[in-house]
């Protein structure tokens, strides 16, 4: 019988060769695109894995409604106070109420694999007349290293020689090249309402990100002595031991204090956003080549099931019953739909082999490799080939379905009008 199927798909050749181009080409786009959009997205994903915390704890974030001044400016004995203007915008707290609390409850979480206490300012440095106006975090340098892996992107000295403390700085490299300096020199660093300080540049991290190498990191005790704010944070980063359950801690702890609570994911929910889109438009473009290769397949062998009623009246004549006719034209689709898959996948895989190899630099948190990132996850093979089979399937089921309704009789009345 697959013989004969073979036979058949051979006697059109050229009607054959564009249908399992149409497979080809919709197995190998799939394979090729799925591959570039989620090696990106997988290595995007891993950047924001390591480099940042996967729970952070803020200071809590407070919004104002029309009643929230009521009881400050009036007294309870006025029971209607119309504004008009009403209250609105947020009032933040500006520390981590309790961090002690915090730090007892992280200790103790088996989950937890490490955390560090950060305070976050807004500061000027300044090297003579060249200044610049960037963000400065303390941190406990030892912990922030086990937290994330900032310690991997510095170029210039040791993260960890914060820790001694004395005012030392670890710079971007983009907050260097902007204000002159080299590490063992010393830079100014001021808030709007201190003195400046003088800070010693350590060392230097590159990161590829030039919004994250305009910052630098100090040593949490000094950081404090430059905003005043002794033993208080704004922030405590946090890394788990499964990061797929950070969303799920980050509730939970949300609901435990006022301080506002998010994971790794909530804190990049648009960026997923977009990943969804991608899903849409690949899954739409495959769709579409695989709708048209459908129409060839069903064109192809409707067009081989009205020419070969004299061959269907012969083969029912010597006892083929309908379950044989049935399977003799559904598996001429499900031939092509096979060759056309295997095909397709061998020329995506060998595609993504040669995109690997295209230079492409810069991107964010520095792509590594200084290539563009390719996936070979299984599934997307799987995927093209489901999709490339169910497409050659579904468009096989009418014409082969046509084709073993036929009985003799009809075919001998048919041809005799």
């Amino acid at each position: 019988m697959n013989a004969l199927a073979l036979r058949y798909l051979f006697s059109r050749p050229r009607q054959t060769l564009l249908t399992l181009l149409g497979i080809f080409f919709g197995a190998a786009a799939y394979v090729t695109i799925s591959g570039f959009m989620l090696g990106f997205r997988y290595y995007l994903i891993d950047q924001l894995i390591n480099n940042s915390a996967h729970v952070l704890i803020q200071s809590r974030e407070d919004f104002l409604t029309e009643r929230s001044l009521d009881n400050s400016f009036f007294s309870s004995a006025y029971q209607h106070i119309f504004w008009t203007v009403p209250p609105s915008g947020r009032k933040d707290s500006a520390i981590v109420e309790n961090p002690q609390s915090w730090y007892q409850r992280l200790k103790n979480d088996p989950r937890v694999a490490a955390y560090s206490p950060q305070l976050t300012a807004p500061v000027i440095f300044a090297n003579g007349k060249a200044n610049f106006s960037a963000i400065l975090t303390g941190c406990d340098p030892l912990q922030q290293q086990k937290v994330t892996t900032i310690g991997d992107y510095v170029i210039e000295g040791k993260f960890a020689d914060l820790a001694s403390g004395g005012n030392r700085l670890i710079i971007g490299s983009e907050l260097k090249k902007k204000l002159g300096v080299e590490v063992s020199q010393n830079v100014y660093v001021s808030l709007a309402n201190t003195p400046p300080a003088p800070f010693k540049v350590v060392g230097v991290y590159r990161t590829g990100n030039r919004l994250a190498d305009v910052n630098a990191y100090g040593s949490l005790g000094d950081v404090q002595k430059v905003k005043r704010t002794l033993n208080q944070v704004n922030a405590i980063a946090v890394k788990l031991h499964d990061h797929s359950q950070a969303a799920a801690i980050a509730n939970t702890w949300a609901a435990i204090g006022p301080e506002k609570v998010e994971s790794w994911d909530q804190i990049n929910s648009n960026l997923f956003d977009v990943f969804r889109i991608q899903d849409m438009v690949r899954f739409m473009s495959i769709g579409a080549i695989l709708i048209v290769a459908a129409f060839g397949i069903y064109n192809v062998l409707n067009m081989t099931v009205m020419h070969k009623r004299q061959d269907i009246a012969i083969l029912r004549s010597m006892g083929y019953d309908t379950r044989d006719i049935l399977w003799l034209f559904f598996s001429q689709g499900f031939m092509l739909g096979v060759s056309g898959a295997l095909t397709g996948l061998l020329f995506g895989y060998a595609a993504c082999l040669y995109l690997q190899t295209i230079p492409f630099g810069g991107g964010p948190m520095a792509i590594g490799t200084g290539h563009l990132m390719i996936s070979f996850d299984p599934y997307i093979y799987v995927q093209a080939a489901l999709l490339a089979l169910i497409a050659s399937s579904l468009a096989s089921i009418l014409p082969a379905r046509a084709a073993g309704k036929l009985t003799p009789i009809e075919i001998i009345r048919a041809g005799a009008e």
